[in-house]
């Protein structure tokens, strides 16, 4: 199973190739192709993260602008004649994940990382 860990908007997502997610707004185009970055990467048994991320990528194609659902904010103080109503919209942008992966300088099986934990902790 090969899926990535990405980091946008301030928020992260586990992504597979292929599939569509709701980000906070990107400042491109609709059609264009964006570059994420990615946090984990892992292929099969491989995972790689750290310092071997530096040349592994993950594209998006940028699907459509949107925005999100009315959301109302209400401020009441009671006794005092205090009433306050505003709405919020978020601005998101809807992406496909094109690509996961790149060649990483160094990466390490999940087993063999399993393994340097239990050493480094003294199990």
């Amino acid at each position: 199973m090969n899926y990535a860990i990405i980091k946008t908007g301030g928020k992260q997502y586990r992504v597979e190739q292929g599939q569509t997610l709701l980000v906070e707004r990107l400042h491109a185009d609709e059609g264009a192709t964006v570059d994420l970055q990615p946090l984990l990467l892992v292929d099969g048994d491989t995972l790689t993260d750290g310092e071997a991320l530096a040349s592994a990528t993950v594209q998006a194609k940028i699907v459509a602008h949107e925005r999100g659902p009315k959301l109302r904010v209400v401020k009441f103080k009671p006794k005092r004649g205090y009433k306050n109503r505003n709405g919020h919209r978020q601005e998101l942008s809807r992406i496909e994940i094109t690509s996961l992966g790149g060649k990483p300088a160094r990466s390490r099986s999940r087993r063999s990382a399993a393994k340097t934990e239990e050493v480094e902790s003294g199990a």
